[in-house]
């Protein structure tokens, strides 16, 4: 994927301060960090000194401090402070690679590729999520040992209820639309959505069209709406070629009390929704992950097998990939610092090329 997008990897909530996340964007190593002050940090999760991964050091304030040699680096990734004698030396002026990093819709967010681009990249506006009357919302994260097209394909591909036949959340699907409009593949189909024996009970069909729903592979991001009042976000992390990290993002307008016309009671919708979680979309969701990861495992074994694929919209979504990735490496080239990407790294990996250790 192209690294110049924002990128979600762990829930706010989960970092508390004085806490660390060692995570990757396509096999390069990051360390994301909360100072003592409740600010975000990300690093590249490596000591400029004998390449530990800081992840494995501590919080000191708003720094971050190696275990080994006790090096500490400021939030922009520069060495501040050395506990060792110098050996009559100058200090050293030593720094690794800093992303910008933020917080939104309750997950922190990093910016891996060039970051005179973050702020002309934005992260999706959710609006149902935010004030008063928020919708009730299901968070679900998974690491799947699936390449991060795999996943994008399988999120927006209704071919496959046959799997989901215990939940069946969607059958009887027909592709209605497929359309590559700018960077975004938007895909319909017509459908019965929300037929399980958890989930069919609380679809209020009464306020809501639960017969189509509505998908997008917004690069790099997946969504769907149905009806206007059942929605949802798929934000993927590349791991590496093999591996990628999903965070799901479901969010609800309105539930039906079943055997009546009313509404669940928005004070109601947050706890049926914690069960919801546990009792159908988790399950469900890990069927789509074994699925994958035996995709995965196939593909390595017969990667030199013809492709047979019947969906239109498939080929959308991987000519758009191939594209944006293509897009990254011409403005790569075009930078005057370039390092060539034999191995289609992206910049962060440069770092250490541009570190001046002054030793």
């Amino acid at each position: 994927m192209d690294p110049d997008y924002w990128y979600a990897v762990e829930y706010d909530a989960a970092l508390k301060p004085g806490g660390k996340l060692a995570t990757r964007f396509w096999g390069h190593p990051i360390v994301v960090y909360r100072g003592m002050d409740g600010t975000l940090h990300a690093l590249e999760d490596r000591c400029a000194h004998r390449q530990l991964a800081l992840s494995g050091g501590e919080v000191n304030g708003c720094h971050l401090t190696c275990t080994y040699h006790g090096w500490t680096y400021d939030g922009d990734g520069k060495v501040v402070h050395y506990a060792h004698d110098l050996f009559g030396r100058a200090q050293p002026e030593v720094r690794i690679t800093s992303y910008p990093v933020t917080s939104r819709h309750g997950l922190i967010w990093i910016f891996p590729g060039d970051p005179a681009l973050a702020a002309t990249r934005a992260v999706p506006d959710i609006p149902e999520l935010t004030g008063p009357d928020a919708w009730a919302r299901v968070d679900l994260s998974f690491v799947w040992g699936a390449h991060h097209s795999m996943v994008t394909d399988n999120v927006s591909d209704f071919t496959h209820a046959y799997l989901h036949r215990k939940y069946r959340p969607f059958w009887d699907a027909k592709l209605t639309r497929h359309e590559l409009v700018g960077d975004s593949v938007e895909v319909s189909y017509d459908a019965h959505i929300g037929g399980g024996r958890f989930s069919g009970r609380f679809v209020d069909r009464r306020r809501v069209d639960a017969t189509s729903i509505h998908l997008a592979f917004q690069y790099p991001y997946q969504r769907s709406d149905t009806g206007g009042a059942i929605k949802h976000w798929c934000f993927m992390l590349p791991l590496d070629r093999s591996t990628t990290q999903v965070f799901f993002l479901f969010y609800f307008d309105s539930l039906g009390i079943p055997g009546t016309n009313r509404r669940v009671p928005r004070c109601l919708m947050r706890p049926l929704m914690r069960a919801a979680r546990a009792l159908a979309i988790r399950p469900l969701l890990s069927e789509d992950g074994e699925a994958l990861e035996a995709e995965q495992r196939g593909w390595e074994t017969h990667h030199a097998a013809p492709v047979v694929e019947l969906n239109p919209a498939v080929s959308l979504f991987q000519d758009l990939t191939i594209r944006k990735w293509e897009e990254y490496l011409d403005r790569d080239r075009q930078r005057p610092s370039r390092i060539a990407l034999a191995d289609g790294k992206p910049p962060a990996q440069r770092g250490r090329a541009g570190a001046s250790t002054g030793l």
